[in-house]
């Protein structure tokens, strides 16, 4: 039976917090700032724009640095790849969903152009058949419209999300989709507080979780 599987990215498929906490930090040093790699990892979910926003309030620089920052950050972006890491385990599973003819696709709030450029890097575009980004509409995530997006376009079938946040968890909940968290990524909480169908720590348990809790929609 094939599965719909949509994967959110940082924090869920790579660790890419290294590489943005290197370019915020280029940012903001002309300004006598910088922020922790723990803070980087706290800013990351909602996309750019709020991840700007919310290094800012940190380090006490006005909100009208915001809309240069944010040009600035698009641009550093899209070769903000050589300290990012594939996690552990994802790429056996990733072929072995394929191999049982599974349907995978990407729904991330990281910009399209830099997500496509680390996919691309990381050799990992060649798995999925869809890809959306925070700006490939005019809302992202938590609003599901990005999620009900790349599931139309991998057909018809069960579906199931899976991420790593509270955002990809509300993201979920919105569509009224079965979301596998794993846990060893960028959430903020307690798993035990972020709604969930299932909790994974280790990739190689993924393909039996989609198998078990997909659901048709």
């Amino acid at each position: 039976m094939k599965v719909r599987v949509v994967f959110d990215l940082d924090g869920t498929l790579i660790d890419s917090a290294p590489d943005i906490h290197a370019v915020a930090n280029r940012l903001i040093a002309p300004h006598g700032a910088e922020i922790s790699l723990a803070q980087t990892h706290s800013f990351i979910g909602n996309g750019v724009g709020v991840f700007v926003t919310r290094m800012l309030e940190a380090v006490n620089l006005p909100d009208a640095l915001h809309e240069d920052l944010f040009g600035q950050f698009k641009v550093a972006y899209l070769t903000a790849v050589n300290h990012t890491r594939i996690y552990d385990g994802v790429v056996d599973a990733l072929e072995t969903l394929k191999t049982t003819d599974h349907a995978l696709g990407i729904c991330t709030n990281k910009l399209i152009d830099p997500c496509m450029a680390v996919l691309d890097h990381l050799d990992l575009t060649k798995h999925f058949q869809t890809f959306w980004g925070g700006d490939s509409l005019a809302t992202h995530k938590p609003d599901p419209a990005l999620l009900y997006a790349a599931l139309a376009d991998l057909g018809e079938g069960p579906c199931i999300y899976v991420g790593d946040s509270e955002v990809d968890a509300q993201t979920a909940q919105a569509a009224g989709v079965p979301f596998l968290l794993y846990t060893e990524g960028y959430r903020k909480t307690a798993v035990e507080e972020i709604p969930h169908t299932a909790a994974f720590s280790d990739f190689a348990d993924l393909p039996a979780l989609v198998t078990r809790y997909a659901v048709s929609q």
